[in-house]
């Protein structure tokens, strides 16, 4: 997996019923963007995320 700062990162629920997460990729930390990102959600709250196959990164320039 791959991003760079302002793509979007959506984290599919993992069970049925929970919603997905959408976040905005802010800061890259591993080489050539390569994972773990820092991602700020759309409540507001930030992490580090090292995605697992329920993520997705949507290509800022695709949004």
């Amino acid at each position: 997996m791959q991003a760079t700062v302002g793509d979007r990162l959506l984290v599919h629920g993992k069970n049925v019923g929970l919603a997905d997460k959408h976040g905005e990729i802010i800061e890259v930390r591993g080489d050539n963007g390569a994972p773990p990102y820092l991602v700020r959600f759309a409540d507001g709250h930030e992490g580090l995320v090292f995605p697992g196959p329920d993520c997705v990164v949507e290509r800022a320039s695709e949004s």
